[in-house]
This record gives structure tokens, sequence and C-alpha cells, in this order.
């Protein structure tokens, strides 16, 4: 039975890597936890690597790909600097995990992600909005960057405006860009949450 991953815009990104014509050699920057989207790539025939920055979301995806049977190959390691030669990779993404820090490293990031790709070769990224429910909570670091908590850990979420993270892939060509605002139950409560996505060639 084929698994069915819960996230979602990765399944559009999946589908121009497959329209591509690329070879299938594929990094998620963020590659932790107890589903990791490269087994989605993996399921496709993709090479999949992977960098992990906290021990404990690395530990919940190499339990998962050991139960599911698969070589993830995900590292330790930190998008900020990727221990990758230039060139390594037809597709990079990063999915609900770059915001996790200050703006000027989101930057640094992304930077790194494109200069690990090859000519020709396809990002994607997203990144949380204004129109999130939790823009404006926390302790307030400037720029709608705010340190909050998750699962009782203080962690920083950089917020953005739909087109402030444009300026990021001017030296790329956008093939898709979608805004998104959800809504959705989440722990008995509804609630709203803003995103946006980038699908950008090298």
């Amino acid at each position: 039975m084929i698994e069915v991953y819960k996230h979602t815009p990765l399944y559009r990104f999946l589908l121009f890597c497959n329209e591509s014509g690329l070879e299938r050699t594929v990094l998620d920057c963020g590659a932790g936890g107890d589903s990791p989207a490269l087994g989605l790539f993996a399921s496709y025939g993709y090479a999949p690597t992977g960098i992990e920055f906290d021990p404990a979301q690395l530990e919940l995806s190499g339990s998962y790909a050991q139960a599911k049977g698969m070589d993830l190959n995900i590292l330790q390691g930190d998008m900020r600097q990727l221990s990758f030669a230039d060139g390594s990779f037809s597709f990079v993404y990063s999915y609900n995990s770059v915001f996790h820090m200050r703006k000027q490293e989101v930057i640094t990031s992304i930077q790194e992600m494109k200069r690990v790709l090859k000519p020709g070769g396809l990002l994607f990224a997203n990144f949380l909005t204004v129109n999130d429910f939790r823009c404006g909570e926390g302790v307030d670091l400037g720029e709608h960057q705010y340190e909050q908590f998750d699962d009782d850990l203080p962690v920083i979420h950089s917020y953005y405006r739909a087109d402030e993270p444009d300026v990021m892939f001017k030296d790329m060509e956008v093939l898709y860009k979608e805004d998104r605002v959800l809504e959705r139950l989440y722990n008995g409560e509804r609630i709203r949450q803003g995103f946006v996505d980038y699908i950008a060639k090298k």
C-alpha cells in the first residue's frame, strides 16, 4: 500500500521534478520528524539526502526510516552552511522549516540551497505569512519576527508579507508561487494559517 504523506504542497513540487528530466537527486533542508517528506521522494525513485539541525527530530526520522526499511540518508546539518559542493543536487527543498530562524539567516539559508543546486535545478521553499494566526504572539524581535513556543520550547518564527520573499528568487525563474491561507482544526480549535510557496528554477 502506497503511503500518503501529509506534506501536501510537496506533491506539486514532485510533479515539477518528475517533468524536469533531470537526474533524480534531492536534498531536504529540515528533514527530521516522524513522517519525513523524503520518504515521498524515495518512493518515486529519487536518491534522497536530508539535513536536520535538531538531534531529537533527526532521531525521529531515523526511527521512521528504519521502520519502513528506507535509506533516507538524513544527516546532522545546518542549512545556513550546507556541507555539500556547488551544484550537488537537481532538486532542493525546505518545507515548513526555513522560517524557524531570523530573516537574515533565512536569506543565508536560501543562498546556500541555491548554491548546491545544479544549473536548471528546482528549488521549493515556503514561508509563514502575516496572515497566520500566531503572527504577533510572543517576544517581538522586530520585522514580524517573534520568539514563540512549540512543544514548550522557545522557537523563532519569521512571518512575511506575500511579496516579501520575492527578492530571494530574483536570480531564478519562478515557475510557481502560491499565497495560501487555510483553516483547520488543531487540538479542538479552528486555526488560520498563512503560507507563501515558491517553486523556482536555477
